[in-house]
């Protein structure tokens, strides 16, 4: 007969266990949750921060994971360490450097250009496909040539 402290541990590994195979290996895209997000020189709040970021919904690479922690890689090139509970799943990217960049109609450069966004304009990803993404950036929608944006993969497909 097992005693009901063993019985509720058994039922707590069963809980975690699936959570835990569900878990992104990385690296993966997420981005900023947080109005103010501290990046740090290792994972844990004992490290010194190296860099607060004031700016929801920036693009971030994950490309290491330890428990609660997470190695990120910003748009700039910059890695260290930020809490788990301080990044989302929300798929964004960044308009990378360069001229303002098109935003057109449909995923195709011969539809019509809706409106430009500037270098540094972070919007959310809605879906991609085929090399285009399409982007809401405020209240404004329309697509995007991934390689004009740092937080999706060439190639890769979001719906």
């Amino acid at each position: 007969m097992l005693k009901r402290g063993v019985v509720t541990a058994f039922l707590v590994l069963a809980v975690a266990a699936p959570a835990a195979a569900q878990e992104k290996k990385p690296p993966y895209w997420a981005s900023i949750a947080s109005g103010e997000a501290m990046m740090r020189t290792g994972p844990g709040r004992n490290y010194p921060g190296t860099w607060l970021y004031k700016r929801r919904d920036l693009p971030i690479r994950v490309v290491k994971t330890y428990p609660n922690w997470r190695l990120i890689e910003d748009p700039e090139g910059t890695r260290g360490w930020m809490l788990v509970s301080l990044l989302s799943d929300r798929r964004t990217a960044i308009v990378k450097q360069g001229d303002p960049r098109p935003l057109y109609s449909k995923p195709d450069e011969s539809s019509p250009v809706r409106y430009r966004a500037e270098v540094g304009v972070v919007g959310r990803i809605d879906h991609c496909r085929n090399n285009w993404c399409r982007i809401e950036i405020g209240k404004r929608e329309g697509y995007i040539h991934t390689s004009e944006i740092w937080g999706v993969s060439e190639g890769e497909v979001i719906d």
